[in-house]
């Protein structure tokens, strides 16, 4: 039997608009587009060429800037290349971080292989092992609006939660690629002189 699945840029699309100055990092490849694809801002800190390092890029910002909500944004196959970061979130136990998988079961970058997802692996059972504060599997865009409203409340630990998204090549919306200019934009909306 298939389960459900959602729109994975209506989806993020919800989570951004109602982000209340999150700053979100995101994973390679399609996180990216799709954050892009929601909007463009100085809040977002696009990882190109990072496979594996959103995740903790995600943790070192929330320990940097513990007064702000840090949303993490990323796919299946980008995770699991960064397994171990959720053992190591979770030990540092950030109030301030929720880690948003986007889930299709694939490694869409590739050539939609079949993903370990696929094959039964659940991030949000790994998460609560781990000793996430709260971690969930989403199938709707209706659970997503609960999840922007939850999203909003201050959490006991970090969060994970996520999204089952309808496996498919969406065209691609580019975020700049000077990865320079990236940090220099985020650093200065941070406040940060650039050097």
């Amino acid at each position: 039997m298939t389960m459900p699945t959602m729109d994975r840029r209506e989806a993020v699309k919800k989570l951004l608009d109602t982000r209340e100055g999150a700053l979100v990092v995101t994973g390679l490849g399609s996180p990216s587009y799709d954050v892009h694809a929601a909007g463009d801002c100085a809040d977002n800190y696009y990882l190109w060429g990072a496979m594996g390092g959103a995740a903790l890029v995600g943790l070192g910002l929330a320990q940097a800037q513990p007064d702000k909500r840090v949303m993490i944004i990323t796919g299946d196959g980008e995770q699991l290349m960064a397994f171990g970061s959720l053992a190591t979130i979770a030990v540092a136990r950030p109030r301030n971080l929720d880690l948003i998988i986007l889930d299709n079961q694939h490694f869409g970058e590739t050539g939609m292989q079949s993903s370990h997802t696929g094959h039964g692996i659940s991030f949000n059972e790994i998460a609560a092992a781990c000793g996430f504060a709260e971690s969930a599997e989403l199938r709707s865009l209706e659970e997503v609006d609960g999840l922007c409203e939850k999203l909003r409340r201050t959490a006991a630990g970090p969060r994970l939660f996520v999204l089952k998204i309808t496996a498919e090549n969406l065209p691609r919306s580019l975020p700049p690629r000077d990865a320079v200019a990236i940090k220099n934009r985020f650093r200065a909306n941070l406040g940060f002189d650039n050097c």
